[in-house]
This record gives structure tokens, C-alpha cells and sequence, in this order.
């Protein structure tokens, strides 16, 4: 991946543009961090990128970044701008393409983000982000408070990689972020769940959650009972997610809604009843086991047991039903398939052709 950055810089280079690979991929890599997100910078207009590369898409003109796909790995490429007048403590209201890049990394949140790489793999730090780094610390470039004001996003992002990288902020980011927190509240949504997700992903998510608790953060995020998050084996957000209260303004993937909600059913179930396991599935009870401390080895054997795991396995069919009680199709047969299904689940009832019609006769017939 690096190589194929490196020939994206050569190109820009080679054309007499000024170009590096900045900010995380950098970071990461000085850290020995496996990355996959590579943003580049140049002095290179949208235009002059555009045309350089076919293979551009989703420019954003306003913005300064144009998307390029190389052997299916997506580079942001952003031309040296500098950024004024804010708005809504979130975007800049005004947007200047400078020909240097001292002061494009001025307007960056981090100083951790701001190393660079040349078109040689040459590390350039202006600004003592490799400090930064060896120290474990977490500073912005610049007064923190004007940088959270400029856009508090970047308060949710100083706690993500607080967590993540296991860093600590720096004294003038732990103050700032205390005078600054209310903006956080006109944050979307999106952006707000987008940096939570990060943090509640990480395995490191207890320091991230007491970042927060902290500053008081879950009241401007409308969550509450971060608390009870606290100590818990949990592998995804989702799970994270299922032990809060949160406003209702927060939105989900489907398959994320589908998880929270089985996760909501069984907390109150047992984990090892068959019907509980035969219903939900082995992931949504081991998340919920998790959460409950119980063994997940426990409910894993469980499940392995069941007699059936899905209503296909059932030696039964709709038709031979209908022939036994000689009538027509109707709501009566799921009735009956989920009552041999739950006798079969408790071992009530062997899974045979012939013993599930005779109960079928003695129970149904008449």
C-alpha cells in the first residue's frame, strides 16, 4: 500500500507539484500501526488533480479534496489551504489554497497528525509530532480552545485517539475540552455516533467511556448509564449501545437496530434454554452471556446440543399434517409446528417422523 502511495506522490511530483502522505497513515506508521487511510496533500489545485489522474471521482471543488482509486485503494488527495471564519463550531466558512505546507498543518486538530512523507518515504515533522508520539501525549496545534470552537468534533476525535492509541491529553486539551464541551450538543447525529462507534469498538473502550464520564460528556451526548459499560467483555458497539439510553435522534443500521433490540429480549432470558438459544441464535445469546458474565464456552455447548437449530430440520411437513388430520391449510399448522418444534427443543419429543405424527394424532386430532 505505501508503495502505491509513494508512485500516487511520485506522479504529482514528477509533474513539479509538492505533494506528501499526512496526517494518521503516518502517524500509524511511526507507531508500527497497521493502516489502511491515506491522505495526501499537494499543491496541486482540485483541477490540476483531476486532470492529472482519470481515475478521480466525488470531487468536492469547496473543499479542496478529490477522491483517486489506485488497485482499489481510496487516497484523499487535498490541496494547501488555510481556514477562516467558521461556522456552526463545525466547518470553515472560508477556504484559501496556499502554495506551502507549514501552514496547511497549522490548521490541522492534532499535532500527532500532522507528520508527513515525502515522495522518497522521507519523514517530515514540523511541528514535534515525533515527541508527541514517544510521549504517549495528546496536544492541538495551536490554543485548544479556539480549536474546539473552531469545531467540536475534534473534542469526540481527541478522546478517540486518547483510546485507540492508549495516549494521554495534554493538561491546556483536559481544561479546554472542560470549557468547551457544550458545543459538542450541536454536533449531528451522525458524527457524533460515526466517533462513539470508534471509541465503543476499541478493546481499549473503558478508557474512552471514562474520557467521557469524566467531562461530563454522556449529559451534551445524550446517553446515559456509561457507566454500567464500564468492566464489561464486549466485542462491538452494538452491544455497547444495547446497555444505554440514548436520544432518540441517534440512528442506525438495520442490522444494528435488529442486534440491539434480540440483545434488549434476551437479557432478561436464559442463555442456555434451548427455545431461548433455537430463537435468538448462538451470537446475540454469547453477546448477551458476555455482558452477564456468564461462560460463553456454557452457552456455546448449549447451542451445539439442540436438538434442531432451525424449523427445516423438523422431520415433519405441512402436507403430511393436513393428511393426518384430514383438512384443508390453515393457521392451525404453525401452531402445531411451533408446538413440536419447543417439545422437540426440551427433548420432549424425538425428532421422528413417527413419534411426531402420534403426538400429532393424540394432540390434534378431533
Amino acid at each position: 500500500m505505501l508503495d502505491i502511495a509513494l508512485k500516487l506522490l511520485n506522479d504529482l511530483t514528477d509533474h513539479s507539484y509538492k505533494a506528501y502522505i499526512v496526517g494518521g497513515f503516518v502517524r500509524d506508521y511511526v507507531l508500527g500501526i497497521e493502516s489502511s487511510d491515506i491522505d495526501i496533500t499537494t499543491n496541486a489545485t482540485p483541477k490540476d488533480v483531476k486532470e492529472l489522474f482519470e481515475d478521480s471521482c466525488l470531487p468536492n471543488d469547496d473543499y479542496g479534496s478529490v477522491v483517486v482509486l489506485k488497485k482499489g485503494i481510496r487516497f484523499d488527495i487535498t490541496t494547501f489551504r488555510e481556514e477562516k471564519d467558521y461556522t456552526n463550531h463545525r466547518k470553515p466558512g472560508m477556504i484559501q489554497y496556499i502554495d506551502d505546507l507549514y501552514p496547511d498543518l497549522l490548521r490541522r486538530d492534532f499535532v500527532i497528525n500532522t507528520l508527513c512523507m515525502d515522495d522518497k518515504g522521507e519523514i517530515i515533522d514540523y511541528l514535534g509530532a515525533k515527541e508527541d508520539i514517544q510521549k504517549h501525549i495528546i496536544r492541538t496545534v495551536g490554543d485548544p480552545v479556539q480549536k474546539f470552537i473552531d469545531d467540536s468534533l475534534r473534542i469526540l476525535r481527541a478522546i478517540r485517539f486518547a483510546t485507540i492509541l492508549d495516549f494521554e491529553l495534554s493538561d491546556d486539551v483536559v481544561e479546554a475540552i472542560h470549557k468547551t464541551k457544550g458545543y459538542v450538543k450541536e454536533l449531528s447525529y451522525t458524527r457524533k455516533k460515526e466517533e462513539l462507534d470508534k471509541i465503543f469498538n476499541s478493546p481499549n473502550r473503558d478508557k474512552g467511556i471514562q474520557l467521557l464520564l469524566d467531562f461530563g460528556l454522556d449529559e451534551e451526548l445524550e446517553i446515559q448509564h456509561l457507566d454500567k459499560v464500564l468492566g464489561h467483555d464486549i466485542d462491538c458497539s452494538a452491544e455497547v449501545w444495547s446497555m444505554l439510553d440514548y436520544s432518540s435522534k441517534y440512528s442506525f443500521q438495520k442490522s444494528e437496530r435488529e442486534l440491539i433490540k434480540n440483545l434488549h429480549k434476551v437479557m432478561d432470558l436464559n442463555n442456555r434454554d434451548p427455545v431461548v438459544l433455537y430463537t435468538y441464535g448462538l451470537y446475540v445469546n454469547s453477546c448477551a452471556g458476555k455482558i452477564k458474565g456468564m461462560d460463553i464456552k456454557d452457552i456455546t455447548e448449549s447451542y451445539t446440543q439442540l436438538a434442531i437449530h432451525s424449523r427445516d430440520e423438523i422431520d415433519m411437513d405441512a402436507e403430511t399434517i393436513m393428511n393426518l388430520l384430514k383438512k384443508s391449510p390453515g393457521k392451525y399448522l404453525k401452531d402445531i409446528f411451533d408446538d413440536i418444534e419447543r417439545e422437540i427443543l426440551y427433548h420432549r419429543l424425538e425428532n421422528q417422523k413417527e413419534k411426531i405424527s402420534k403426538y400429532i394424532i393424540d394432540h390434534y386430532k378431533g
